[in-house]
C-alpha cells in the first residue's frame, strides 16, 4: 500500500549505474570490491550490495565478515571458495551459481583460473562494511572438497 505524503520520484527506486560505483569500502588483498547499493549511493536501510573482481590466478587472504552475511552471485569465471579456522574445507562455483558465506566464518575466495578474471555480484545483510582481515598461521595443505547437500537436492 502507497504511503500517503511520500514523494516516490525522489524517494523510490534508485539506478546506479556501472561506472559510479565506489570503490572506497572496506578491501581485502587479492580483491577489488565496489559499493552499489548502500545508503549513501541509494538510501537502503538494511542492505550492501557491490561488485568483486580478483584477478587471474589470484586469491584474497583469509577473512570474515563479522555478525554479517553475505551472498555470492558468480557473473563470470569460476570461484573456489575455502573456509573454515584452518581454510580445510573447499567448493567450486561458476557463472550462475550463489554462494552463501554465515556470519564470522573464516573464507577465502579464489580465481580458479589462470586466464581470466571472476567477477561477482556480492549482497550482505547489513550496512556496516565489516571486513576482517586474518592472518591463519596454520593453513591446511590438502583442503576437503565439499559437495553442497541439502534436504532438496542429492549428493552430485
Amino acid at each position: 500500500m502507497a504511503s500517503a505524503g511520500v514523494d516516490y520520484r525522489l524517494h523510490g527506486v534508485r539506478i546506479v549505474h556501472a561506472d559510479e560505483l565506489d570503490p572506497n569500502t572496506p578491501q581485502t588483498p587479492g580483491m577489488n570490491r565496489a559499493a552499489a547499493i548502500n545508503a549513501a549511493r541509494a538510501g537502503a536501510q538494511r542492505l550492501w550490495a557491490g561488485t568483486a573482481l580478483i584477478h587471474p590466478d589470484a586469491k584474497t587472504g583469509a577473512h570474515h565478515h563479522g555478525h554479517v552475511e553475505s551472498i555470492i552471485y558468480v557473473v563470470a569465471g569460476r570461484a573456489r571458495m575455502r573456509w573454515g579456522n584452518r581454510l580445510e574445507y573447499t567448493a567450486e562455483a561458476g557463472p550462475g551459481d550463489f554462494i552463501y558465506v554465515p556470519p564470522f566464518v573464516p573464507h577465502q575466495e579464489i580465481n580458479a583460473s589462470s586466464d581470466a578474471s571472476l567477477s561477482c555480484v556480492v549482497v550482505r545483510s547489513d550496512q556496516e562494511p565489516v571486513v576482517v582481515n586474518l592472518d591463519l598461521p596454520d593453513i591446511e595443505s590438502d583442503p576437503e572438497q565439499v559437495t553442497w547437500i541439502d534436504d532438496l537436492h542429492p549428493p552430485r
